[in-house]
């Protein structure tokens, strides 16, 4: 039987979800998710190593990390075999969690004229990002040089690092990651958004340490244009703005990159 609006029930009222992970559950997520990621590089580097570097046979496991890691071909490769794995882990876990990954992960159309916005914003970051580095005398590409000057093609050393690295980046850190952290709090409205708050740091600072190529200066730029994408997935609900976002961003960055060196 149906309650009145001073009962318990509603109709109206969806059922509360439960989460899908423990908060040690999170934990654990978190740290074995970094772990995949590091090793899945790893385990790229030394596959693609093996099968593109010409003295491979006969080098040491060393002697691949070592020459691979500085060679185009062999890092744009190895985040291709990266991506795969850690898009494959990810799925496992949800799937073996009994959750749905279309819906965990948000990947669902987004409203354009809030594509649209968010790009806007994106684009006002990138040009204040700009200008400070060149203030600063910033050249945060530097690690770029090596990888461009031994690809085979700069078409594969583009597409792996513009297409690729953005996808099971924002896979990981604003869908798996952010969606684990952001559940922790489904009790009511206000702790919904203190959710989505404390998924949004936690994943960016996370996100922006991990890139261990990069600076001080540059780590915090990584920090709000991570930001940015969590805003990102907030604002449209979808997953699929903040990958396309990333893509916008590496894409430019590569560009200018590319201008300069030619």
């Amino acid at each position: 039987m149906l309650k009145n609006a001073t009962g318990t029930h509603n109709l109206n009222t969806p059922p509360k979800r439960t989460p899908l992970f423990s908060r040690l559950g999170v934990f654990l997520l978190t740290v074995g998710m970094l772990m995949a990621f590091f090793i899945s590089q790893l385990l790229g580097v030394y596959i693609a190593g093996k099968l593109v570097l010409p003295a491979a046979k006969n080098s040491t496991m060393a002697d691949i990390f070592f020459f691979g890691s500085n060679d185009g071909t062999v890092v744009s490769l190895s985040i291709i075999i990266g991506c795969v794995l850690l898009i494959a882990i990810s799925l496992l876990v949800i799937r073996v969690r009994g959750g749905d990954s279309r819906q965990y992960l948000a990947l669902k159309p987004f409203s354009f004229a809030v594509g649209m916005g968010l790009l806007g914003l994106l684009l006002i970051f990138m040009i204040g990002s700009q200008a400070l580095t060149y203030l600063l005398d910033k050249s945060p590409l530097l690690f770029v040089d090596p990888l461009y000057q031994s690809v085979s093609s700069v078409w594969l050393l583009i597409f792996a690092m513009v297409i690729v690295a953005p996808i099971y980046e924002e896979l990981i850190f604003r869908g798996l990651l952010w969606s684990a952290i952001a559940e922790q709090f489904t009790s009511s409205t206000y702790s919904k958004h203190r959710g989505a708050i404390v998924a949004s740091v936690v994943t960016s600072l996370i996100f922006a340490v991990i890139h261990v190529q990069y600076g001080i200066y540059e780590i915090s730029t990584i920090v709000v244009l991570a930001l940015i994408f969590c805003y990102a997935r907030i604002k449209s609900g979808s997953l699929l703005l903040p990958i396309l976002l990333h893509i916008v961003n590496n894409g430019a960055a590569m560009w200018q990159y590319i201008a300069q060196t030619a």
